[in-house]
């Protein structure tokens, strides 16, 4: 299951929301927003975790739990909406 997590704290690190996810079973992917033109962090991010069982646990023991100052946001992703082709980006 892929998770959102928000309202990270920009110092967060992959590795420790991997450490805090990997409390309640196995974690295949983190993945950090990083802003493409500062280069830090957008404050959120996405935890996939294999097993729905243990994303749960994780959903009901981080969301509203405190990690570096800030309160966590953590609920199951949306899909990403599909974005319409209008040419080549230019970023």
């Amino acid at each position: 299951m892929n998770l959102y997590v928000g309202n990270l704290a920009y110092s967060v690190t992959e590795d420790d929301l991997r450490a805090a996810f990997a409390k309640y079973g196995e974690v295949s992917s983190v993945n950090i927003i990083i802003d493409r033109q500062t280069g830090q962090s957008k404050g959120f991010g996405f935890v996939e975790m294999p097993l729905n069982a243990d994303a749960d646990k994780a959903i009901k023991a981080l969301n509203g739990a405190d990690l570096q100052g800030r309160t966590l946001k953590v609920n199951q992703a949306k899909p990403r909406p599909s974005r319409l082709s209008r040419g080549p980006r230019y970023d």
